[in-house]
């Protein structure tokens, strides 16, 4: 496995590619305030090479969280659109209509149901089960869920999570999403089926949204997509066999980040590691 290309700026590589498809959280904000030097290198590649399109495990649709990047200080012309795990999965909770679904996380995400025509039940009645993440993200851990995920299995529930990501980091501290349930779910033998990094399904719009705004045909070749999430970023751009700039300073930053800055021996182990590669590296998205 060839370890990773360090570089300065993505300044260095954006002669190499038309389309960018951009990680959300841990490289242009953390959920307490945006890093303007990444979005200002988002925004330079947007106005000389082509468009920037967020890629977000966020379990709601695009609207809402525009509104999150308008309220953290993102500014629109850093991207070129936003498509999110919400989007992708909402046509998973579309063709299982009317349910019921046992529904599980905090009222921030019910932005997710809005126009479905779902009907909602506790697990005893319930026909699948629907996660965005936790009730309560800063307080419950996985294992809370486990009796009641036992519950479920029994009944052969099928879950359909929102959000892949296992934990994303809120200023300092990391939280548990939904893909940690969904990972607990299926280690305990349920069904569980996603949309979102790493599953095809979400790539498949974000290069449709490319696709559109380029004047030629989009050539994946030309396509790097920046992350900061092995299982979920590298793993799906690997998937599809895409170049990737994997940003060191998000959830793996007390891993590959040291006194010096990037060490890309500890980056090039830890790719190793789950078997992932990468094209590029950096500590932080910079132009």
């Amino acid at each position: 496995m060839t370890a990773p290309q360090s570089a300065a700026g993505l300044s260095q590589l954006s002669s190499r590619y038309d389309v960018l498809l951009c990680d959300v959280w841990g490289v242009i904000h953390n959920g307490r305030e945006s890093f303007p030097a990444a979005c200002a290198a988002l925004a330079r590649f947007k106005a000389e090479r082509g468009p920037v399109i967020l890629i977000s495990n966020a379990p709601r649709p695009c609207g809402p969280v525009i509104e999150q990047l308008d309220g953290l200080g993102v500014p629109r012309d850093a991207w070129s659109r936003v498509v999110t795990s919400g989007d992708a999965t909402r046509l998973l909770l579309a063709a299982r209509a009317p349910g019921p679904a046992w529904k599980i996380g905090p009222d921030r995400d019910d932005a997710l149901y809005e126009g479905l025509e779902l009907t909602f039940a506790d697990l005893e009645a319930a026909a699948f089960i629907s996660v965005t993440g936790p009730y309560d993200d800063e307080a419950d851990e996985p294992g809370d869920y486990r009796e009641r995920f036992l519950a479920c299995i029994e009944r052969d529930l099928e879950m359909i999570c929102a959000n892949p990501d296992i934990v994303v980091q809120r200023g300092e501290q990391l939280i548990y999403c939904g893909g940690a349930l969904a990972q607990l779910y299926a280690s305990l033998g349920g069904r569980v089926t996603m949309a979102g990094k790493p599953y095809p399904a979400i790539y498949e719009l974000a290069l449709a949204e490319a696709a559109r705004r380029l004047a030629g045909p989009l050539d994946a070749a030309r396509v790097l997509c920046i992350g900061d999430g092995l299982p979920t970023d590298v793993r799906g751009a690997n998937a599809r066999g895409l170049d990737v700039l994997f940003i060191a300073s998000g959830i793996h930053g007390a891993e590959t980040i040291g006194p010096d800055g990037l060490n890309t021996a500890a980056v090039a182990d830890l790719l190793r590691q789950d078997g992932l590669t990468a094209t590029w590296a950096m500590a932080d998205l910079v132009w």
